[in-house]
């Protein structure tokens, strides 16, 4: 994709500048970029169950807690 933007008569540099980044931000290119740039690797295995058996953990000292704690 490939986005051109032409100087018009009488227009200032400041002007073209804006319409430009105008034109990019609409296109949706700075976007598709970024998500390329920032892609987040998927979890392995290893650390997928590593991660349930850690929320398993916490949730059962949760329900401990619970039940220890004082009355109110």
């Amino acid at each position: 994709m490939v986005l051109e933007v032409t100087k018009k008569d009488k227009e200032t540099s400041q002007s073209l500048a804006h319409r430009f980044t105008k034109t990019v931000r609409q296109s949706g290119v700075l976007l598709q970029v970024r998500k390329t740039k920032f892609k987040k690797r998927k979890k392995s295995a290893l650390a997928k169950k590593r991660s349930a058996i850690r929320r398993v953990i916490k949730k059962a000292e949760k329900i401990k807690e619970e039940k220890l704690a004082k009355p109110k």
